[in-house]
């Protein structure tokens, strides 16, 4: 039978300088740096992919759809491990040593990895929140005298990002849940924390409830963050039934 010790999150960690609670929590830190940090960068490419897809046939838009294609093609893991292992060596020698040296190298790999894995499916969102748009939008636009990137910036871009605001809280969930990946290349997140007390301590349920109730927490949070945001920028008349 399964002998439950709650106390254990209070008694030292495997270096002995603090308590397995707190280094949950500096986990969890690490856990919300890295998932914010390729939250920010992901919007930022994800939206640039996903207005390049909507583009009429061309260099431009044919790499964009490449990029979508490859990055949701290929799993996140595998992701990780390239861009950890393989990218460094791709740059010039002196660069890719430095990079291999660098003990933090780890959580940059991390942040570029979800951030581009994540933009390919921003991108989605994106361009699919611009063609949902009725096209005489984009024709009055136009009548009024709006060149082609005020059109976007004016019209269909604040337009699109109320519609995906949903899709993309989605997102930001999946963001947050996926650094758990990077324990997987040293990043010491959540889960890594998670997995060093349950390895030293054999309480594999406490630890691991511990965690889920703290991802549970913080996704709930950003939820509860992302409903307000979307009822703050809603487009009177355009809301959800029965709001």
């Amino acid at each position: 039978m399964y002998n439950w010790n709650w106390s254990v999150l209070w008694g030292p960690s495997s270096d002995g300088t603090t308590s397995y609670a707190i280094t949950l929590v500096y986990g969890l830190g690490w856990t919300l740096l890295v998932g914010l940090s390729a939250w920010v960068l992901a919007l930022l490419v994800g939206t640039a992919i996903g207005i390049a897809r909507t583009l009429k046939a061309g260099a431009v838009a044919r790499f964009a759809d490449a990029y979508v294609e490859v990055l949701r093609s290929i799993p996140l893991i595998v992701q990780m491990f390239l861009w950890f292992y393989v990218a460094p060596d791709l740059l010039p020698e002196r660069l890719a040593t430095a990079l291999k040296e660098w003990d933090r190298y780890n959580v940059v790999a991390a942040i570029l990895c979800l951030a581009l894995f994540t933009s390919a499916r921003v991108a989605e969102q994106v361009r699919a929140g611009i063609q949902a748009i009725p096209s005489g939008q984009f024709n009055a636009a136009r009548a009024l005298g709006m060149r082609g990137p005020q059109v976007y910036r004016y019209v269909l871009i604040p337009v699109a990002v109320r519609k995906i605001l949903p899709a993309l809280t989605n997102e930001f969930l999946n963001i947050i849940k996926n650094t758990s990946v990077a324990f997987t290349i040293a990043v010491v997140e959540l889960m890594a924390a998670t997995r060093t007390m349950q390895e030293m301590t054999f309480q594999i349920f406490e630890a691991f409830t511990v965690a889920t109730l703290i991802y549970l927490s913080v996704n709930l949070a950003i939820v509860k963050v992302m409903s307000v945001v979307e009822r703050r920028v809603e487009i009177p008349g355009a809301g959800r039934a029965g709001r």
